[in-house]
């Protein structure tokens, strides 16, 4: 058994590593203008760069931003230096094109929740064992605050500080938000409709 686990561990570090060595190559054949290497390139990274604008943006135009993210990875594959993983420098260019796409589009979002009403307000799923949790209806119904920290925090694993210049809050704002967020989710995870 540990052997097993072992050589999973170093499969799963290869590939890795083979994945980080890929992107290197095609970043920069695609940055002399190959159009192919720049398609690996997005297909590869298109389904996380989505899923992250769709769950920034909720359902608002996130192939839109997607598409915008890869235009602008296109321009400026020439400020890709190497010194981090071409996934890294994409998904900060990424969560740079969402959060000012937000910005731009002037989508309203609360910065401070004080409690945990705004989840409460949308009637929840009975959770059934056999179909599982429910996790993106109630990350979806979470404020826009709340869910940009949370994201940020747990799922994509900036620290406090990081968030705080992002989305131009305090440490301490970032903190709550976050506390609040795991506060309303667990309770909406674990109570369901029996609110």
């Amino acid at each position: 058994m540990t052997t097993l686990n072992l050589g999973v561990a170093v499969l799963s570090q290869d590939l890795q590593v083979r994945e980080r060595d890929r992107d290197a190559v095609d970043a920069t054949l695609a940055a002399s203008g190959d159009a192919h290497a720049f398609e690996r390139l997005y297909r590869r990274h298109v389904a996380r760069v989505h899923s992250l604008a769709r769950r920034m943006l909720g359902e608002a135009e996130p192939e839109d931003v997607t598409q915008e993210v890869f235009v602008r990875a296109w321009r400026k594959l020439g400020t890709f230096r190497g010194e981090s993983a071409f996934g890294t420098w994409l998904h900060r260019l990424a969560l740079n094109v969402i959060l000012s796409h937000r910005e731009s589009r002037g989508i309203e979002r609360q910065r401070v929740v004080d409690s945990d009403a705004p989840i409460d307000l949308e009637p929840a799923r009975a959770i059934r064992p056999e179909l599982g949790v429910d996790f993106e209806t109630a990350l979806r119904r979470l404020p826009g605050g709340a869910r940009e920290v949370f994201l940020l925090h747990d799922m994509e694993g900036y620290k406090h500080e990081e968030i705080a210049g992002l989305l131009d809050i305090t440490v301490g704002t970032s903190k709550s938000q976050l506390h609040h967020a795991r506060m309303a989710l667990r309770r909406h995870l674990t109570h369901g409709t029996d609110n």
